[in-house]
C-alpha cells in the first residue's frame, strides 16, 4: 500500500526510507557480486512501486504519487546519492520520456491505458528515432507510416535503439505524408514490438556488451489510434520527449559524476600523482568542467521546480555532460598508465552500475569499461557537431 508523502519534509522522508531498506555500509550497486545485481535491481523497482515512489509527478488517477516536479527531482538526487537505481534498466524510456510526453500529448484514453501498465512494469518501452541515413538529423528521416482503414503500416529502419531486445513497444518517429520537407509530415506512432512486421538485430559495443540493436519494420502494423499528438506534428512531441529526458539527466549525472571524481581523487592518491605539476593542472580542469555541469543541472531543475518547462541549459547540458566524461575517462586511462593495458576487476558498465565505489580497490577493469561507454557519450542524443548547432542557433540565436 503506498504511503502518503509529506511535501514539506520530502528530503527527510526519503532519505529515511532509503536508509531503513539499505544494508548498513551499503557501497552501491556495484559492489554487489555480478549475479546478484539482476536480482537487487528487480526487488528494488518493486519496493519503490509499493512506496508509491514511481511516477512520482503523475496524477493519481494513472497510478502515479499526485506530487510536484520538485518533489520528483529530490527523489532522483537522493536515489543518486544512495547509489541506487530508480528503477529498472529499461524503466527510462517509459518512465522519464514517454510518460511526461503522454501527460502532455496523449489522449486520455491513452494515457488511462498507458501509464498505469508502465508504473507496473507491464510494458516496457524503446525509442525508434535514428536511421542508418538519419542519426543525429531527424529531419532526414525515411521510414514511414501508411494509413489503411483501422491501422497504421509501418516500414523502415531504426539504429542504435536501446533495449529493443526486451521491449514490448517502441514510440517511432515516422513519415505520415507526402511532404519531404524536414520536421514537417513525421508522426509519433506507437507500435507494438511482438509481431512479425518487426525485427531485433543486436549490435555488439566496444565493452562487448549487446544494449544497442537494429530494428527493422516490414508492414508492422498499429491501430489508428495508436499517435500521440496530432498526425503530422511527431517533431514537436519528439521535442517534448528529448527535454524532458535531458531534464532528468540534468538532476542526477552531476551527482554521480561527483561520485566518480572522488574515484578519480583515490587514483591519484594511490598512484601518488599529487604533486606533479601536470596532473594537478588536468585535476583542476576537469573539477571546473564538474562544477559547470553541476551548475547547469541546477538551472533546469530550478525551472522544472518552478512548474515551467526545460529551457535553453537543457540544450547546453547535454554537450557539457557527455564531452566532460569522455575527457574524464581518457585522463583516468592516461594516469592509470600501463595499467589500462591489462583489465583487472570487474569492467563496469555505464553509472550508477558501476564496479568502482568509494572504499573500494581502484580496478583498471572499471576504468576501462567507463571509458568504453564514454565514446559513446558524445553520440548518444544527437552528436557533439548537432548539439553546437542548435546551441548556436536556437540557444544564442545565430544564423544557419
Amino acid at each position: 500500500m503506498s504511503r502518503e508523502w509529506r511535501a514539506s519534509t520530502f528530503r527527510e522522508d526519503v532519505r529515511a526510507f532509503i536508509a531503513r531498506l539499505l544494508p548498513r555500509g551499503w557501497k552501491g550497486v556495484g559492489a554487489l557480486p555480478v549475479g546478484d545485481v539482476d536480482a537487487f535491481v528487480t526487488q528494488w523497482r518493486d519496493t519503490l512501486a509499493t512506496a508509491g515512489l514511481l511516477g512520482l509527478s503523475w496524477p493519481r488517477e494513472y497510478g502515479g504519487g499526485g506530487l510536484s516536479h520538485a518533489e520528483e527531482i529530490v527523489l532522483a538526487e537522493e536515489l543518486a546519492r544512495a547509489k541506487v537505481p530508480g528503477g529498472a534498466p529499461w524503466d527510462p524510456m517509459g518512465m522519464q520520456m514517454l510518460g511526461p510526453t503522454l501527460l502532455e500529448w496523449g489522449s486520455e484514453a491513452q494515457k488511462a491505458h498507458f501509464l498505469p501498465r508502465i508504473l507496473r512494469g507491464e510494458d516496457r518501452w524503446c525509442q525508434g528515432f535514428s536511421e542508418p541515413d538519419s542519426g543525429s538529423d531527424l529531419g532526414s528521416l525515411s521510414t514511414r507510416a501508411v494509413a489503411d482503414g483501422e491501422f497504421w503500416h509501418v516500414d523502415g529502419q531504426k539504429v542504435w535503439t536501446s533495449s529493443a531486445q526486451v521491449a514490448d513497444w517502441i514510440f517511432v518517429l515516422a513519415r505520415t505524408s507526402r511532404e519531404e520537407s524536414a520536421h514537417h509530415g513525421m508522426s509519433f506512432v506507437l507500435v507494438p514490438m511482438d509481431q512479425p512486421g518487426v525485427e531485433v538485430r543486436p549490435i555488439t559495443m566496444l565493452s562487448g556488451e549487446r544494449e544497442f540493436n537494429e530494428v527493422f519494420f516490414t508492414d508492422a502494423v498499429t491501430h489508428r489510434e495508436n499517435v500521440l499528438g496530432p498526425v503530422g506534428a511527431g517533431w514537436k512531441v519528439a521535442m517534448t520527449l528529448l527535454s524532458y529526458e535531458r531534464s532528468h539527466v540534468a538532476a542526477t549525472l552531476p551527482i554521480q559524476y561527483e561520485q566518480e571524481f572522488e574515484r578519480l581523487l583515490a587514483l591519484v592518491e594511490r598512484r601518488g600523482l599529487g604533486r606533479d605539476a601536470l596532473v594537478r593542472d588536468q585535476i583542476a580542469q576537469a573539477y571546473t568542467q564538474l562544477s559547470v555541469l553541476a551548475s547547469l543541472g541546477r538551472r533546469v531543475k530550478a525551472q522544472i521546480s518552478q512548474g515551467g518547462p526545460p529551457g535553453r541549459e537543457s540544450q547546453l547540458i547535454k554537450l557539457a555532460w557527455s564531452e566532460y566524461h569522455r575527457d574524464l575517462a581518457e585522463l583516468a586511462i592516461n594516469l592509470l598508465g600501463p595499467e589500462a593495458m591489462v583489465v583487472e576487476g570487474r569492467q563496469g558498465p555505464f553509472l550508477p552500475y558501476t564496479a568502482d565505489y568509494p572504499g573500494a580497490p581502484i580496478s583498471s577493469g572499471a576504468w576501462i569499461g567507463t571509458l568504453l561507454h564514454s565514446r559513446s557519450d558524445t553520440l548518444v542524443g544527437g552528436t557533439s557537431e548537432i548539439q553546437r548547432n542548435i546551441c548556436a542557433e536556437r540557444v544564442l540565436g545565430l544564423p544557419r
